[in-house]
């Protein structure tokens, strides 16, 4: 009996994979969609609903990978160190990185309180 409950946690883990992905594909499809008509005042609640979606929905398909939350979280901050230092565009320009680092540290230290 115990082959069969893992067989079906298999198929539901397959299942909820594909619907994943197909969620992420549809919340990329209408980020596309709401940036054709440019970032307007009465899209912006839209948009960031679909952003949140998308990052939502990325934690959620790593999980169902087998990658924690904590590694995808350790690649985000590698990769925000490594735009900073290498100077990406972003960064250089506007300052986005950094900022986004100030964030993230911020909201982890409010938790914390």
């Amino acid at each position: 009996m115990a082959f069969f409950d893992r067989e079906i946690d298999i198929t539901r883990n397959i299942k909820i994979i594909e619907w994943l992905k197909s969620e992420l594909l549809t919340d990329i499809a209408n980020l596309f969609k709401a940036l054709v008509n440019g970032v307007r005042e009465e899209v912006h609640e839209s948009i960031s609903e679909t952003l949140s979606n998308i990052i939502l929905i990325s934690y959620m398909l790593g999980r169902r990978l087998g990658i924690s939350y904590n590694s995808i979280e350790l690649k985000i901050h590698n990769k925000i160190r490594l735009g900073i230092i290498e100077e990406h565009d972003v960064e250089k320009y506007y300052g986005d990185l950094s900022e986004l680092a100030r964030h993230l540290k911020s909201s982890r230290i409010e938790s914390k309180v």
